[in-house]
């Protein structure tokens, strides 16, 4: 899995990485450096004479012109104090590079996974609940940066470390190196076979558990009119509550696990230590002489400890992310659709008319057909209205018509021309859509209606002629602000039926060939309607209108309506069919 986040990367974050890499490489180096100067360092502190005499301190002696065993100190204290800087300022700027890595390569994968989504075909969509992306976007990405890929860092970092300064111990004292390497590599073995099962098992909790924690989210704020109706807010509450209680759980079990052997480890390792100071202390001609070489190993496991408990905790938080590490990249292995790369450069007129030719569909394989042998045609300009009952395939239709879904079998034409993955977006340029539940971003009245246009290519006499096409535009002249009033999240301060003619006009701006009502004008009191529907019959003739609706006066001005039953089977009626 980490192979593939991996692939997943820009070439500039690998670069960046492996720079990462090379700064670890020499930050380690920095560390045995002021690891070795404590040896002369309390060595002339403690026998100065021993070091003047030493063949390894003859050339510094020549080159500083020291003529004393005492004139030594301030030299080699200087130089610990600098490799004891050198090696601080090296671990302060590994820390921030690795922070700063890693951000930036948590702000791409974020960035990755909404693109790859919001360009999935509409049929995946449906298929999925969006908590399962928003927490897989947010918490989970979270999660393998901080649980994943900064323990790959660290874990690579002390692993680094951890070989230089047990090197340098090495060549102090092998046999003191060794005895420290082998006790605690045992004891963390130990831990890390009696803790993995739990910490996969953990894994698991804290991915699943974070998804429901988001469902219920937007089920509550999402719903909370009914909720506060209901009076069910305890109801998902309870639901929140006991889904966070346990993924808590889990969270803290996986971070005592990751930091408890630490205190014991530290523990052990200035017992071992004491031991190995009392065994060269026995022999008294060699008792001062061991002062520089037991400071060494003091500072090298001082260094060490927490090189081998930080490798553990990353391996640990490694373990307990694995499940969210395994949910974003299937998210990152999303394939974009063909189409997408492909639209920018296929074109398709709309001038004669769009055809449905023995069209099959269903929603899965192992589901029954919503559509079956359907064939339709509707002329360019004609204003077309689609009935029928609940179920009966009417939504699912248009859907077709726009792209959204792709016939099981048969085809869709315009022109002659069959709309397939290359020319699916040529074609929903010439459209546009308004449900009948609108969506609406927490801006101005403006922003809403030239939705998805950048302020500054925003055309503000097409976003009033638009308004007065959907009958709004009294309405909002009489704000304060007007155009530049902000409406709220999702138009929590317009009423309903000012919501819907805000998507109408919305989709009134876009000036497409084909203008798609899906239960529109629903929420419209019936003269609202009636003065909307006016204004779109009497606009360019050569627009196209596909209404679906339930009240059959909104369909008064249809060229024709097609009706959908349940057994698969369609009519064409004329409004005063209906009526007679």
């Amino acid at each position: 899995m980490l192979i593939k986040l991996w692939q997943h990367l820009s070439l500039r974050r690998k670069k960046q990485s492996a720079l990462l890499l090379s700064l670890m490489i020499v930050t380690s180096g920095l560390e045995v450096f002021s690891l070795g100067a404590v040896i002369p360092f309390l060595g002339v502190l403690t026998n100065p004479e021993y070091i003047y005499q030493h063949a390894l301190t003859q050339s510094v002696i020549e080159m500083l012109n020291v003529t004393t065993p005492k004139q030594l100190i301030l030299p080699f204290t200087t130089l610990f104090i600098m490799a004891a800087l050198l090696s601080g300022f090296s671990r302060l700027l590994l820390l921030y590079a690795m922070t700063k890595v890693l951000y930036l390569i948590a702000a791409d994968i974020g960035v990755d996974i909404y693109r790859k989504t919001l360009y999935q075909k509409y049929s995946v969509h449906t298929g999925r609940n969006s908590s399962e992306i928003i927490n897989g976007m947010i918490t989970k990405t979270n999660a393998v940066i901080s649980g994943v890929l900064n323990s790959v860092m660290v874990l690579v970092s002390s692993f680094i470390l951890f070989l230089g300064i047990m090197s340098a111990l090495l060549v102090i004292d092998p046999k003191a190196a060794l005895s420290i390497f082998v006790g605690l590599g045992f004891l963390y073995a130990g831990v890390i076979y009696f803790t993995h099962n739990t910490l996969k098992k953990n894994s698991v909790i804290v991915a699943t558990k974070s998804n429901l924690l988001v469902k219920y989210l937007q089920e509550g704020l999402g719903g909370i009119r009914d909720v506060l109706i209901d009076g069910s807010q305890e109801f998902y509450c309870k639901k929140y509550g006991d889904s966070d209680l346990i993924l808590r759980k889990a969270s803290g079990l996986n971070q005592f696990i990751s930091g408890s052997p630490r205190f014991i480890m530290e523990s052990l390792g200035m017992i071992v230590i004491a031991v190995i100071a009392y065994i060269m202390t026995q022999d008294g001609s060699i008792a001062a002489a061991a002062v520089p070489v037991l400071g060494a190993i003091a500072l090298g496991a001082q260094k060490i400890l927490p090189a081998i408990q930080q490798s553990y905790s990353a391996y640990a938080n490694m373990k307990g992310s694995r499940s969210s590490l395994h949910d974003v990249i299937e998210l990152l292995d999303q394939k974009i659709p063909l189409s997408t790369f492909q639209s920018s450069i296929a074109t398709l007129g709309f001038k004669e008319s769009i055809k449905l030719e023995e069209v099959f569909f269903s929603y899965a394989a192992d589901k029954k057909f919503v559509l079956k042998d359907f064939s339709l045609e509707i002329p360019k300009g004609a204003h077309v209205g689609f009935i029928g009952e609940t179920g009966s395939g009417k939504s699912t239709t248009v859907d077709i018509i726009m792209g959204l879904l792709s016939p099981t079998h048969g085809s869709i034409l315009v022109d002659g021309v069959k709309i397939s993955d290359g020319n699916t977006k040529a074609w929903q340029s010439h459209i546009s859509h308004v449900p009948q539940n609108i969506f609406l971003s927490d801006g101005t009245i403006e922003e809403n209606i030239a939705f998805g246009v950048p302020m500054e290519f925003i055309d503000h006499k097409r976003v009033r002629l638009a308004s007065e096409q959907a009958q709004i535009s009294e309405m909002v002249d009489s704000l304060e602000l007007g155009y530049d009033t902000y409406i709220g999240e999702n138009g929590v301060r317009l009423s309903g039926g000012q919501r819907q003619r805000l998507g109408i006009a919305r989709a009134l701006y876009k000036r497409s060939d084909v203008l798609v009502f899906d239960e529109a004008t629903s929420s419209l009191d019936s003269a609202t309607e009636s003065e909307v529907m006016k204004s779109i019959a009497n606009l360019d003739g050569d627009l196209t209108v596909l209404i679906i609706a339930h009240r059959l006066t909104t369909l008064k001005k249809c060229d024709f309506i097609v009706e959908i039953k349940k057994n698969n089977s369609m009519s064409l009626l004329k409004y005063s069919d209906i009526h007679m």
